[in-house]
């Protein structure tokens, strides 16, 4: 598994959970049919520390050349709402395990 991870920086503050409801809008309506490049897209995470402002976007992709495809397609995309999108990494997932 591979895993393409976004940090952002939050815009206002104030605007945090409108930020979050535009991106749950967002994903929700595009899950059952995605972008072209993020069709192989398996999970995301949108992970938020309210305290510093900052957050984390963490997609995951079965194959490396999936992921490397849903990179180019996400870094083609304008982040909605106030904030900024600051670094983005590619890695390889050395351990997923779930409960349940």
């Amino acid at each position: 598994m591979f895993a393409r991870i976004a940090t952002f920086q939050v815009g206002d503050p104030d605007q945090l959970e409108q930020e979050i409801d535009t991106a749950r809008g967002q994903v929700e309506a595009n899950w059952e049919s995605p972008p072209e490049g993020l069709e192989t897209s398996k999970e995301l995470y949108m992970l938020i520390d309210r305290e510093n402002g900052t957050g984390l976007g963490i997609t995951l992709f079965e194959t490396e050349a999936d992921m490397r495809r849903g990179h180019e397609a996400l870094n083609a995309m304008t982040p909605q709402g106030g904030g900024q999108r600051t670094n983005v990494a590619l890695y390889e997932v050395a351990l997923h395990k779930q409960r349940g």
